[in-house]
């Protein structure tokens, strides 16, 4: 066995899996993390499902031969919808996934309408239909495939203004009343859009209780690093606070913005072509 650190690697299409990075630094501050985002893939919405089950599949093996983690953590909601079992059936690593915290939302609605914000492709899914007719079948859910959110996460992370007008265009249609009530809760259903939080805040109709299953995700990575035993797998070739990208970013050699201040200092590239 051995004492090294713990180690995480988490996992994005993107910039969102860093307001999980956030929670995880919180809950589990003794424990390495490597991020790795599919930058040559993002965005995963876009993509046929048996096509970016196949993409992840081949950027996953690579990653763990690389990282050698002992849990690693799906930060996004299309991955893990799509992919999660997939990825347990193929590798022995333990992961931990994110999915629309559709079952919190229905219990916390006080009036019975909950919004829920995802990526087309969550949205689409039959994994979050079930979710709904499981946990909020006596609910009035208001579902939405935000096709641009992601995309304005991306572009304030990487120093953009945010549209406020695109803003409210997005996140508007989980905003209506059945029956003259209001929804009272609205699920962030992709890790990108916590990242907007302020910014949803302030151009939301009226107030409402967001639900950010970054917290929930951190705790349950904590459960499995602590019943879970690490063994020894040998030097690795990627430090701590390492981001990994699967293709060059667009300024050279700089690690593209937010993931400095999400305390990720250290690049490299992990060249995976479509």
């Amino acid at each position: 066995m051995s004492n090294r650190r713990s180690r995480i690697l988490l996992f994005d299409s993107g910039t969102g899996g860093l307001s999980v990075a956030h929670a995880l630094r919180a809950q589990l501050p003794e424990v390495d993390i490597v991020y790795a985002a599919d930058t040559a893939g993002f965005p995963y919405g876009k993509w046929a499902e048996v096509l970016l089950v196949r993409r992840i599949l081949r950027v996953m093996r690579d990653l763990l031969d690389l990282v050698k983690p002992d849990c690693v953590v799906i930060g996004c909601n299309t991955a893990s919808t799509l992919a999660l079992d997939v990825l347990r059936e193929e590798f022995q690593v333990p992961f931990v996934g994110t999915v629309p915290a559709i079952k919190p939302a229905a219990v916390q609605t006080k009036t019975g309408v909950i919004g829920v914000l995802a990526t087309p492709g969550t949205a689409r899914r039959e994994y979050t239909k079930t979710l709904i007719h499981t946990y909020a079948f006596h609910c009035k859910v208001m579902l939405h495939g935000a096709p641009r959110l992601a995309e304005i996460a991306e572009v304030k992370l990487a120093g953009g203004d945010v549209d406020k007008a695109a803003l409210l265009a997005e996140i508007s249609p989980v905003f209506r009343e059945k029956g003259g009530v209001r929804a009272d809760v609205v699920v962030l259903g992709c890790t990108h859009y916590p990242l907007l939080l302020d910014e949803m805040k302030d151009v939301a109709p009226w107030p409402v209780a967001w639900i950010d299953p970054a917290p929930a995700i951190a705790r349950r990575t904590a459960s499995i690093l602590t019943d879970g035993d690490k063994a020894d797998a040998g030097p690795v070739s990627v430090e701590r606070d390492t981001v990994i990208l699967t293709s060059k970013p667009v300024d050279g050699g700089r690690i593209p913005a937010g993931f400095a201040s999400a305390g990720f200092d250290k690049l490299q590239i992990a060249d995976i072509p479509l």
